[in-house]
């Protein structure tokens, strides 16, 4: 994407005051390629804040320590918004998933940027680098400071992109993952990741109550369609009585594909009036398709919908009956 990356350069050259942001609920590779690109631009000078709807869940905090990340606040943080040149919108393409930061957003008068590898964008930046074929944000983001800087990549950097990357491929395993990406990851490690270091921070930090959340998880899931479909249902008097939230259940819906015969996996998770929803499947099932049937969307195994003002039976029925029609 020579073109795209030479306009981005043009863009950071003939502005200062620079905002990035990711979606609500921020996971690894939001919330990596925004501190990757706010290290880059300081560096260049520039004035660089990142401003997210959700809190920074802890087990990315360390992400924080390489730049600050802040949650948004209208009273303190609109006029930064108002007064920024550049807004970067980074692991979304829909600007529905800034919540509350839409209004403000599209309010600006800034160049707004659109960096992302999710399918059908919506129509709001001046600026898109989109690549579907990605495996993440992440790598985007990798290919582009490469082009800026001729991989000359420092080891916040480093960090940054191996934790964007790491965990939007599911570790590695997800399918498109190919000798490509472990380049890369290499060229990272060579530049200071720790691929150790990131994985117990992201993965095996996690609080005693997340756990015993994924024991009543696991306890409760249920078959159908002929064992080819597994799903979990998360209450809200689970996440009560464990005192969790839905971040501690990020990523408990990979273990329904870990049963054989299953080709769908699908989590249900109850919080503040809110029913969110995780699509995962197997081969060459569409799940994004599915979502996309309940107001959700994203990738070709894995995908997502959020669905408000819904009773959790009613939901989970209805998810169920749509999903038998993608069984192959």
């Amino acid at each position: 994407m020579p073109v795209q990356f030479e306009t981005f350069r043009t863009i950071i050259e003939s502005n200062t005051r620079f905002v990035l942001t990711t979606h609500v609920n921020p996971d690894g590779d939001g919330l990596g390629t925004e501190v990757a690109l706010a290290v880059y631009l300081q560096r260049q000078g520039k004035q660089a804040t990142i401003l997210n709807y959700s809190a920074t869940p802890d087990n990315y905090s360390f992400l924080a320590q390489l730049h600050p990340i802040l949650q948004f606040d209208p009273s303190k943080h609109a006029e930064i918004i108002e007064n920024a040149e550049v807004i970067i919108i980074l692991d979304t393409n829909q600007l529905d998933r800034l919540v509350t930061m839409k209004p403000v957003l599209l309010s600006s008068q800034a160049i707004k940027i659109c960096i992302d590898h999710h399918l059908e964008p919506g129509e709001f930046a001046d600026l898109f680098i989109l690549d579907e074929s990605s495996t993440s944000t992440g790598e985007i983001v990798y290919r582009l400071m490469s082009y800026l800087t001729g991989r000359s990549i420092d080891r916040e950097t480093a960090i940054s992109l191996y934790t964007a990357i790491m965990t939007d491929t599911g570790s590695f395993r997800y399918p498109k993952t190919d000798p490509e990406t472990h380049k890369i990851i290499a060229h990272l490690i060579q530049t200071g990741a720790d691929p150790v270091a990131i994985y117990e921070h992201v993965y095996e930090r996690g609080s005693v109550n997340r756990v015993r959340l994924l024991g009543l998880a696991l306890a409760n899931m249920q078959m159908t369609h002929d064992g080819k479909i597994a799903y979990l249902v998360l209450t809200r008097e689970m996440f009560d009585v464990t005192d969790t939230s839905e971040v501690d259940a990020e990523a408990f819906v990979p273990y329904t594909l870990t049963i054989d015969r299953v080709q769908i996996g699908l989590m249900f998770s109850e919080t503040n009036g809110i029913v969110k929803i995780s699509f995962r499947s197997k081969g060459d099932i569409w799940i994004n398709e599915l979502a996309k049937e309940f107001g959700g969307n994203g990738h070709k195994n894995a995908a997502g919908a959020r669905i408000p003002h819904v009773q959790l039976n009613e939901i989970v029925s209805q998810v169920l009956e749509h999903a038998g029609s993608y069984i192959i």
